[in-house]
């Protein structure tokens, strides 16, 4: 019994060896890429602190198709489309025709029933009084500024004072909040009053602009913030500047920052606050990070706000 094989099976079993010699190639690199991909995956998984903002690799081609987001928001399910810009000296006729009868809100403020439960002032806010205002308003002159979450109207209150400072007294600040707060906000606001089940910040916050005598420069909208952009869309009501600062969740955040994009008028600059915060990740910084990458817009900062020029 030969346990060696002869020379003609071994020349037999070449062509064998031959397809096994081939096919070892291709599947070491398949195996060299899954272990990379692999290892690559459970880092960027895993969790990591940092003070910098995060970063992205270059923009996958769809991200470009995206171009017309501005004006078509389709892929988010925001069908409205914006009417032509209405001129700045305008708008606050346009929104006082539709909002309020032709009539300023301010006319026989405040009316009777609520003058009892209300302070002469009570102005508080959170990063209102930063350099960006100031370093914002100068750049743009601004005709038309519209803040996006109000509360008690501090940030502007303190852009209408800079606007006068500037002698842009033309300049109008359109306030786009519901005017409800949160639940359990009135816990850290405990003096600002509820009547029926009705709490007064709409009445305080335009009491906290008589005080100041801007009544000529602000005006509240007040609606939800995806109801009122959608509504200023419609109108073709334009902000050279928008300030976004109502909702610090992530779907809030994303909500508002896309409708406020489209109503920003071209060469304009959008900002906001929060994206500084224990919770940025889940918040703010994800909304605004996420929103410049498929845009292909560049995020800076100034103190504790992110600035977005679209010029």
């Amino acid at each position: 019994m030969h346990l060696l094989k002869s020379p003609t099976a071994m020349r037999g079993d070449h062509p064998h060896h031959q397809k096994i010699l081939k096919l070892a190639k291709p599947i070491a690199y398949l195996l060299l890429l899954l272990i990379s991909f692999t290892l690559g995956y459970h880092s960027s998984s895993s969790p990591t602190i940092s003070s910098s903002p995060p970063s992205f690799p270059p923009s996958a081609p769809i991200l470009h198709q995206l171009a017309s987001l501005p004006t078509n928001l389709d892929h988010f399910l925001l069908t409205t489309h914006c009417s032509p810009p209405l001129p700045p000296h305008l708008i606050r006729q346009t929104l006082l025709d539709h909002l309020f009868n032709s009539t300023s809100p301010f006319t026989n403020f405040p009316p009777p029933h609520a003058a009892p439960l209300l302070r002469r002032s009570r102005i508080k806010g959170w990063g209102s009084k930063g350099a960006v205002f100031q370093n914002l308003i100068q750049k743009l002159k601004p005709q038309t500024i519209i803040e996006v979450g109000t509360f008690l109207g501090a940030s502007a209150i303190h852009m209408a004072e800079l606007t006068h400072q500037l002698g842009l007294n033309t300049t109008q600040i359109l306030c786009l909040d519901d005017f409800r707060g949160w639940p359990g906000f009135r816990g850290r606001f405990s003096d600002i009053s509820l009547l029926n089940g009705d709490v007064l910040l709409l009445y305080q916050f335009m009491q906290n602009v008589v005080s100041v005598n801007a009544t000529e420069s602000v005006l509240p909208v007040p609606f939800s913030t995806g109801a009122g952009l959608d509504w200023l869309c419609q109108m073709g009501v334009f902000g050279d500047l928008i300030e976004v600062d109502a909702g610090h969740d992530f779907i809030s955040a994303w909500s508002d920052i896309n409708r406020a994009y489209r109503i920003l008028r071209p060469g304009g600059i959008i900002f906001g606050h929060d994206y500084f915060t224990a919770a940025d990740n889940r918040g703010v910084r994800r909304a605004v990070t996420l929103f410049a990458r498929v845009y292909g817009l560049k995020i800076k900062f100034d103190g504790q706000h992110w600035v977005i020029d679209s010029s």
